[in-house]
């Protein structure tokens, strides 16, 4: 996939264009922005176990299929912002937007890392999973009244590389 620079995507909503309350016969409750913060990065450099480095690492949230809002890994920090619907099945939220991934009751977002080459191309290599249903109901439930959830995440991974797989806490907190 090619990177011209900065990706900038904010995901929208399909049915609420700001946070707030949606009909009721719909089965949706609300729009919630998450904004992640990503903090203590990992660096451009990554030598992996086979001796190969990736030289130029950039992290950015994964859209649908495709990495966006790139950052670079030697950044002091990051901070990107998603549109979400949250949604009431069964008296069980549920997360929709183009930058929710996996299954009902096992949703979560991708942070993608991958090589930026000379010619922009970005070669994934790594992604974390920030985890939607680890998050407390009584999180969600104030989230969705004011509209916004905060994550804070350790992008060193415990390996001294980019952090990958699922993020539990410390590395992750959540936060209205």
């Amino acid at each position: 996939m090619r990177v011209d620079g900065w990706i900038r995507t904010r995901a929208a909503c399909l049915l609420s264009p700001a946070p707030g309350p949606v009909g009721p016969q719909s089965g949706h409750d609300r729009c919630v922005r998450i904004a992640i913060t990503g903090v203590n990065l990992p660096g451009r450099v990554f030598c992996r176990a086979d001796g190969s480095a990736m030289e130029n690492v950039h992290v950015g949230v994964q859209v649908r299929r495709d990495p966006a809002q790139l950052f670079r890994a030697d950044e002091p920090e990051t901070r990107w912002e998603l549109d979400v619907e949250v949604v009431r099945r069964d008296a069980v939220p549920d997360f929709r937007g183009p930058a929710v991934q996996g299954k009902r009751g096992e949703r979560f977002i991708y942070l993608t890392w991958g090589d930026v080459s000379s010619d922009g191309e970005f070669e994934m290599f790594r992604r974390a999973k920030l985890m939607l249903d680890r998050v407390a109901p009584d999180l969600i439930e104030s989230a969705t009244k004011i509209g916004c959830l905060a994550a804070r995440v350790d992008l060193t991974g415990d390996d001294g590389g980019p952090r990958c797989a699922r993020v539990d806490p410390p590395a992750v907190a959540w936060s209205c």
